[in-house]
């Protein structure tokens, strides 16, 4: 198993070694242990560029997902090429957002997005309808369970200021 991190920002301070064994514990809790993930953080003007780019929304959104694994034949027939699921692409100024409006942690928030993503690329899917939606809900509930507790990845530079650093 081996996940690719790319951090595209300074700020906040990323501990991307916790970052990737969370994601290695992701893959193996949902039973893709052999997997290969492409993980980066990034920001809003990057993330808003590949949300218009690639769903038409001319907006920055939390998270993308990017999958690789699977290449469509003809008549349908689905071909395993690769052990790259694919790509995670996470806003990490939209992640802090999200958890200071909801009272979570930012740590909490990755956590919920990376599980949110890696299950988009194992074919969840909570936009084609109302029970795919409660069943990847269902399911990103059971992931995080399993991941408990969420290690500290991220300091916030508010952090660093209370720490005297």
């Amino acid at each position: 198993m081996a996940v690719y991190l790319r951090v595209r920002l300074t700020r906040p301070v990323v501990r991307q070694t916790t970052l990737v064994h969370l994601a290695e514990r992701v893959l193996s809790a949902i039973g893709e242990s052999r997997s290969e993930l492409s993980l980066e953080l990034t920001g809003d003007r990057r993330m808003r560029r590949l949300n218009r780019e690639h769903r038409k929304k001319d907006r920055p959104t939390d998270v993308l997902a990017f999958p690789i694994r699977e290449a469509v034949m003809p008549r349908g027939v689905r071909l395993i090429t690769t052990q790259m699921l694919g790509d995670v692409v996470i806003s990490l100024p939209t992640a802090v957002r999200q958890a200071k409006k909801a009272g979570r942690s930012i740590n909490d928030e990755l956590a919920m997005l990376l599980v949110h993503g890696v299950l988009h690329l194992c074919g969840y899917d909570h936009e084609r309808n109302q029970r795919e939606a409660a069943r990847m809900s269902r399911r990103e509930q059971a992931l995080l369970r399993l991941i408990s507790p969420v290690p500290r990845m991220v300091r916030l530079r508010a952090e660093l200021k209370t720490r005297g650093r």
